[in-house]
């Protein structure tokens, strides 16, 4: 319990008052089990000192002064060297500073402490595997954290930290049975996170030139998840390859189905269509029966393109205007259109056209921000790079809000 609250103790945005709470208790329970019965008034004396010190340091910490808590806790270790939860104290702050050197040498000197009561060692090998976490040693990070689970198979926590390193090595196979070992534990949604770890395997057997297995994965994570938007783009990307066209197509119209906020992703992929299919009737009945049911500015922006493949500039003028009345800041339908101008000789209408265009040009269209922490990342990303959660990023549209 004493080494959960040192650690509890550095959390921010703990309560003054309940930390002076669990403080009390930590110092009677400090004082309480480190009187030996031999030469009990010498022990006292020490005791005293090194009391003295760690209270001085819990002070410090509460008035977020590490450097001066890290003095303290040092001079307690030094008066007596049996306190565990002084080291543990001191190991998570030299940690939370990042001199990760001295917080594995600490933790490492409690693991080899002889007779030390097992769930302090296994809380210790623990935040060890914190440690060298955080130092960028991800193997010895793996390890360690595998060794805590062969003790204690059952805890969440741990198994956590396993996944979030499998996925940091792209060990997407690994990563995958660690999640289905939570699952198993913890109640929850854990399909979507299955889902994604089996497309990303997938893409890596793609990527190897094995379409097969990458197939099978990418169907395997459509019946996990069907709401899975990445598994349906790149089994439909499988079925482009093979030229069966038509497959494809119905695959990415998945997409606009269960997603309509990212049927973008679908459309710039049957523009690919465009130079590889002779037929391209099934594109543009695609494209039309979206426009008809889900009318945003990327389905007309989308059927502005094929319709101007297909020699019809004024039909795409057409579109391209729909989709400026939904979204006026949708600066790749302006540019789009000012090239089919052009291509038509229209100067005089690009002038009319083009004025305002350069307030509209440094401002990206696609934005996505992160439903979660906030964070905004230059592209669509499944996986938020700074909270670590499946998809919570989403599109903001045209009047900052997120999908």
């Amino acid at each position: 319990m004493l080494q959960s609250i040192s650690q509890w103790l550095l959390e921010p945005g703990v309560r003054q008052i309940l930390i002076v709470s669990v403080i009390a208790l930590l110092i009677g329970l400090f004082l309480g089990f480190r009187i030996r019965p031999a030469n009990k008034e010498k022990k006292k004396t020490i005791a005293s000192k090194g009391d003295k010190s760690f209270f001085k340091g819990i002070q410090y910490l509460l008035s977020d002064d590490q450097d001066q808590a890290i003095e303290e806790f040092t001079k307690s270790v030094q008066v007596n060297s049996d306190t565990i939860e002084t080291y543990v104290a001191l190991g998570n702050l030299y940690r939370s500073k990042g001199d990760i050197d001295r917080a594995i040498r600490i933790r490492q000197n409690i693991v080899l402490r002889p007779n030390l009561d097992q769930r302090i060692k296994i809380r210790a090998i623990f935040d060890l595997g914190k440690d060298y976490r955080k130092g960028g040693f991800l193997n010895r990070a793996l390890k360690t954290f595998l060794e805590v689970e062969r003790h204690d198979p059952s805890d969440v926590k741990t198994l956590r930290e396993i996944e979030k390193i499998y996925e940091e090595l792209k060990d997407w196979e690994n990563a995958y049975d660690t999640r289905q070992k939570i699952a198993r534990l913890e109640k929850g949604d854990h399909e979507h996170i299955l889902a994604h770890h089996l497309v990303e395997a997938g893409k890596i057997c793609q990527d190897k030139g094995d379409p097969g297995r990458a197939k099978s994965l990418f169907s395997k994570a459509v019946s996990t998840d069907r709401r899975c938007v990445d598994a349906y783009l790149h089994l439909g990307d499988l079925y482009f390859a093979k030229q069966e066209y038509k497959k494809a197509i119905a695959t990415w119209k998945k997409v606009v189905e269960i997603t309509p906020q990212f049927t973008f992703l679908a459309y710039r992929r049957l523009e690919g269509a465009y130079s590889r299919m002779k037929d391209l009737e099934p594109v543009g009945n695609f494209l039309k029966e979206c426009s008809r049911s889900n009318a945003d500015a990327f389905t007309h922006m989308a059927l502005a393109r094929y319709l101007n493949n297909e020699s019809d500039a004024e039909a795409a003028l057409g579109e391209i205007e729909k989709a400026l009345e939904l979204d006026p800041s949708f600066w790749e339908a302006r540019r789009f259109k000012g090239e089919i101008l052009l291509n038509q000789g229209r100067e005089r209408d690009v002038i009319n056209e083009y004025r305002d265009l350069i307030a509209h040009l440094n401002v990206p269209y696609l934005r996505f921000q992160c439903a979660h922490c906030g964070f905004e990342p230059a592209e669509l990303q499944w996986k938020c790079p700074q909270c670590n959660r499946w998809d919570t990023i989403g599109l903001i549209d045209s009047k900052g809000a997120a999908g």
